[in-house]
């Protein structure tokens, strides 16, 4: 029997993309500082001239997968995150956009078996949106330790 597990130590030479959604930046940023912080620590370079990391915004959660399609589908990434927080209001919008973003993201993942990490909040307030961004803690953080795991775990399945 083989056992495969990521590690969260292994960075080194992991290219990593980032999607985050402008709509909500006051959320979405927070998550990207804390995203950046994690990866920061666990080795990997978020400095602006990176050859190991890129951050693409686009100007909501509807638009995370087609980026992050691309992105992967170039090849230059071994996982992916996306960020964007999507709080429900008082007409069915946030149904649509969550169920079209979560569908997405998702058929990226599975299309191009690059891994791409799912950061995108959905809360019926903004405060629950903040607190889950840095004002509780900060799950930004958590996703960028999600991408890392998931990164070095793909590195030691066997390849088809």
């Amino acid at each position: 029997m083989a056992t495969f597990e990521g590690r969260f130590s292994d960075a080194a030479g992991l290219r990593v993309g980032i999607v985050v959604a402008r709509f909500n930046d006051l959320v979405t940023a927070k998550l990207l500082s804390g995203c950046l912080d994690c990866l920061k620590r666990h080795g990997v370079d978020v400095s602006e001239t990176s050859p190991q990391l890129d951050v693409a915004w686009v100007p909501g959660s509807f638009e995370l997968p087609i980026v992050a399609q691309q992105m992967a589908r170039s090849g230059q990434y071994q996982v992916l995150i996306t960020l964007g927080a999507v709080i429900r209001g008082d007409t069915p919008h946030f149904d649509v956009v969550v169920a079209e973003a979560s569908k997405g993201i998702a058929a990226v993942a599975r299309d191009t078996s690059v891994p791409v990490i799912f950061g995108v909040l959905t809360t019926d307030t903004m405060q629950q949106a903040l607190e889950r961004a840095g004002i509780k803690s900060n799950l930004g953080w958590s996703y960028g330790l999600e991408a890392l795991e998931m990164g070095s775990l793909m590195r030691t399945l066997p390849s088809a």
